[in-house]
């Protein structure tokens, strides 16, 4: 099961402290990341940083008078958007997690 890996050799408080280094380091990456969800064939756009942060919000000014419409759309928007920072932040986990199986390795 932990063939390959030198247990003597492992300090778990270095460890820790690359894998907070590394985490610390995708979240600045992350926050430069842009993701764009658009509904109604662009009457709403919304994007969003990769910490999951609304950075613009873009709605057709014929979408002011009908509130029924406005709000489907930006409700599909939102989902949409939601789901792209979901995949992102998969992403960001599994190679968090590739890194740290680097950990303690001959």
């Amino acid at each position: 099961m932990f063939d390959g890996i030198d247990l003597k050799n492992l300090n778990l408080g270095d460890m820790i402290n690359k894998f907070q280094d590394m985490a610390k380091e995708q979240e600045s990456k992350n926050a430069s990341e842009l993701f764009t969800a658009k509904a109604g064939g662009g009457m709403v756009e919304i994007s969003i940083n990769g910490n999951s942060e609304v950075v613009d919000l873009k709605i057709d000014d014929s979408l002011l008078e009908d509130k029924d419409s406005l709000q489907i759309l930006l409700i599909s928007c939102m989902n949409d958007i939601i789901k792209q920072s979901e995949e992102n932040k998969k992403r960001m986990a599994m190679n968090l997690m590739r890194n740290l199986g680097s950990f303690g390795q001959k």
